[in-house]
């Protein structure tokens, strides 16, 4: 199975980059599973229903969300009928919307997406890894399903590596978002799980985390906020990991950083 994830999309730039990029991909790599770290697709912060819907309409099978998956207040509602639109899946009991899905791909096979936040430097949400250990004893791979995507939505990466090697075996992928920069640890784990500490965010790179560079300076260097943050709005960067799994076992074989823009080093698999 060829899969691509997306890391966060941030404000007008991240997500037309990914609407733009997403349909010329899928036909170019032959993608069978294609996930996008939607949560601050909207201005920055969370993500509302029309963008959700774009994103769906040009080839994306789930968009997953991270601390930020509720700031824009229509989420509440329209979660509950976003089918493919995974928040956190340890937010508390009765929160809105859903943890993980099985995505059914073109041709048949089934992927299930998890979504997970970190708890170091965070919100003190449920254990992750208890979590985690409940899905995949409810869905395994290689029998619930033929791939298995976990968005690990988490600020320290000493949290992701170790949840990692939690699942190592168990999922095709673990990928980390949050910090809005790539990693240069891609690897397949010796029991067959891609992982990468963080994909990186689609957005301009000419900016603090894709926002417009002065309010985060002033904050850092006058300690007094003076304004909102605001999406940075030049040419975007897509960032992102692509991974093909075995079709018998459903581990990975082949990993790969995806980076296509103006700012940073570009970087496609070659194995495609």
């Amino acid at each position: 199975m060829r899969i691509l994830f997306l890391g966060d999309l941030v404000g007008r730039a991240g997500r037309q980059v990914a609407i733009d990029q997403i349909p010329k991909l899928r036909k170019k790599w032959k993608i069978d599973l294609l996930v996008v770290n939607g949560e601050n697709a909207a201005g920055g912060f969370g993500i509302n229903e029309d963008i959700y819907e774009s994103l769906i309409e040009v080839g994306a099978d789930a968009v997953t969300l991270g601390n930020h998956a509720f700031d824009q207040r229509e989420t509440l509602v329209y979660i509950e009928r976003a089918e493919h639109l995974i928040r956190p899946a340890n937010f508390p009991a009765g929160t809105p919307g859903r943890g993980s899905a099985l995505i059914e791909l073109h041709d048949g096979r089934r992927a299930l997406v998890m979504n997970l936040m970190g708890r170091t430097y965070m919100e003190p949400l449920d254990d992750p890894f208890a979590l985690a250990e409940r899905e995949l004893a409810a869905c395994p791979l290689g029998q619930g399903c033929d791939a298995v995507l976990i968005d690990f939505h988490a600020e320290a990466t000493s949290e992701k590596q170790a949840f990692g090697w939690f699942v190592d075996g168990r999922a095709s992928v673990v990928v980390g978002t949050h910090t809005h920069t790539p990693t240069a640890d891609h690897q397949i784990l010796p029991g067959g799980t891609a992982y990468m500490s963080d994909a990186g965010m689609c957005g301009d790179y000419d900016s603090v985390l894709g926002m417009d560079k002065e309010e985060p300076l002033r904050r850092f260097t006058r300690k007094i906020p003076s304004g909102r943050f605001e999406p940075a709005s030049g040419r975007a960067t897509l960032c992102g990991l692509a991974v093909e799994t075995d079709d018998g076992t459903g581990l990975a074989v082949k990993i790969s950083p995806v980076r296509i823009g103006p700012r940073l080093e570009n970087v496609e698999p070659k194995f495609w």
